[in-house]
């Protein structure tokens, strides 16, 4: 009995659309980080990349419940003293609401050379425009 091993395709992966306009913070990106793994696929495997392209659109409009957009907090380290700099949730949308999404998907993500790999394949954008209509992503609808 031989063990299959799929054979990736990076010419042949999937695109997919996922809009935020309104979506729960957490539920949404655990379903782009299984996107983007490809555990949603019978051919998971993983130690390879066997996943899809996914664009975020509308990262702005994103939710979150209870308390978070105040007590939320996100660090930045310059490694020289006093260098640590704190922004609660809420700055972080003002500022970079691409940025809070992305996050949120990359900590679910495994921290090796496959997790940076596959995150390079998320795409979010904070408004509904994106670059990426030749591609001619699927819309997914959570």
């Amino acid at each position: 009995m031989k063990t299959f091993i799929p054979s990736v395709d990076p010419n042949k992966q999937d695109w997919y659309l996922v809009d935020l306009k309104g979506a729960t913070l957490g539920r949404v990106a655990v379903k782009v980080a299984d996107l983007l793994r490809g555990k949603n696929r019978p051919v998971f495997t993983p130690h390879l990349d066997t996943g899809a392209h996914v664009v975020v659109v509308n990262a702005a409009d994103v939710r979150v419940t209870g308390n978070k957009l105040q007590t939320r907090e996100y660090y930045r380290y310059s490694g020289y003293p006093g260098g640590l700099k704190t922004l609660t949730m809420a700055e972080m949308m003002q500022r970079r609401p691409e940025e809070v999404f992305r996050l949120a998907v990359r900590r679910m993500l495994p921290k090796n050379r496959l997790g940076r790999k596959i995150y390079k394949k998320l795409h979010v954008y904070a408004g509904p425009e994106h670059p990426h209509k030749a591609q001619k992503p699927e819309k997914l609808e959570f």
